[in-house]
This record gives C-alpha cells, structure tokens and sequence, in this order.
C-alpha cells in the first residue's frame, strides 16, 4: 500500500516542477495565462525576476520531495517526505490566504492527501 504514499508525493513534485517552469521559463505565457485576472497583463514583465525566484523555491521542494523517493532508509525517507509535504502545504495555505483560494486546493489539498498517504502507508 505504500505504493499509494509514493505515488502522491510524486505528484505533488511532479506539480512543483511545473511549477517550477512556468515560474521560472514561461512567466509572461503561461503564466500569464494561469494568473489570468490576478495580475494586471503589464505586470508579468516587471514581475518575471520575482517569479523566477519563486519558481526556484518550487524545484526545492520538488527536489526534496523527489529526494524522499529514493531514500533507502525507511525512517529517512518518511521524514523527508513528511518535512518537505508540510512545508508545501504551509506554502499552499498561506497562499490561499493571501492571494487565491485556489491555491489551496491546487497545492495545499494533494500536499495534505499526501501526507497522510506517507502517514498511514509509509514509503518503504
């Protein structure tokens, strides 16, 4: 059954490598497009050194999350997890918080489901 916990951690780094690249890459396209009615269109330019910044803290997450899969030691691997899972959830509920609702349920949701995957499961 810790297939399950392995899966959801995977997608939630799958997830925040996409994030990582729209943040970083694609600012004024797609995220442009994500961010459609958040932000003025003329702000994505000024912004996109912001967004990059962002974007790189995504793929610290997405690294630390990937890092828990590969982990040998079970207890390691867990813990990593379990670490880098509620740091992506503070993130997605401060997010919720201050700019969309939405983010909650895109990034703080799975992040949850995922932890308690790693919780009940465990990843080895």
């Amino acid at each position: 059954m810790e297939i399950i916990a392995k899966i959801l951690v995977g997608l939630v780094a799958l997830e925040h490598l996409y994030i990582l690249y729209m943040e970083m890459f694609a600012w004024e396209t797609l995220g442009k497009k994500t961010f459609k009615g958040s932000l003025k269109d003329e702000l994505f330019k000024p912004t996109k050194g912001l967004a990059a910044n962002q974007g790189l803290y995504n793929g610290f997450l997405s690294a630390g999350l990937i890092w828990s899969l590969v982990i040998t030691s079970t207890s390691w691997a867990e813990n990593v997890a379990m670490f880098f899972l509620s740091c992506v959830i503070v993130a997605g509920i401060f997010g919720a918080i201050t700019a969309s609702r939405k983010i909650f349920f895109v990034q703080a949701l799975p992040a949850i489901l995922a932890l308690i995957a790693t919780l009940y499961f465990g990843l080895n």
